[in-house]
């Protein structure tokens, strides 16, 4: 049963306002759009990443919940912050996997092939997130937009929102931070 944003910004509030029963309530309003969300980042990996949908969803919730009180302002507020929280988990994922291909951890894999795809996942992965660093230090409304979009998976519209710009503006840097993105990783 598909429930009224509002209904969704409510709970938010609550559960931003310390009301725990708000956030039992709101977790099964959410689950299927965290699923999503987390499916689309998965989708995005490498086959024999050692993260699965589930397990992201998983460390994605408890991250969530341990976060200080926030003033969640709407859904997509929420599902933004949840997207920045699944971009972190599969980054440090990536790092401690290119920290083992230096020698600073021990991976054992039955196939060699499968360990070279996900060390050279982990190497996109943090490519993609130290050419966002630098993005933000540029333009951090262009680097938010990028997360918001590509992580998050929110429209233009609901972007436009949560960073309270216009649509036309979103669409603006969208285009542009996506064109820097490419050029930078394409010189990497």
């Amino acid at each position: 049963m598909k429930r009224a944003p509002h209904e969704i910004t409510q709970l938010l509030k609550d559960w931003g306002g310390g009301d725990q029963t708000a956030l039992t309530k709101l977790m099964p309003l959410v689950y299927e759009e965290l699923h999503k969300l987390a499916h689309q980042h998965m989708r995005r990996e490498k086959p024999g990443h050692m993260l699965q949908t589930s397990a992201l969803i998983n460390e994605a919730y408890l991250r969530l919940v341990d976060q200080p009180q926030i003033a969640w302002e709407n859904r997509s507020h929420f599902f933004g912050i949840a997207a920045r929280v699944m971009r972190r988990i599969l980054v440090d994922e990536a790092r401690k996997r290119d920290s083992a291909k230096r020698g600073q951890g021990t991976i054992q894999v039955s196939l060699s092939q499968a360990m070279n795809a996900s060390q050279e996942q982990a190497a996109n992965v943090i490519a993609l997130d130290d050419a966002l660093k630098m993005l933000e230090e540029i333009d951090s409304r262009q680097s938010e937009i990028v997360e918001l979009r590509f992580f998050g998976g929110l429209s233009i519209e609901e972007t436009a929102d949560v960073l309270k710009v216009s649509p036309g503006t979103v669409m603006r840097d969208w285009t542009f931070a996506r064109a820097w993105l490419r050029s930078q990783m394409s010189t990497d």
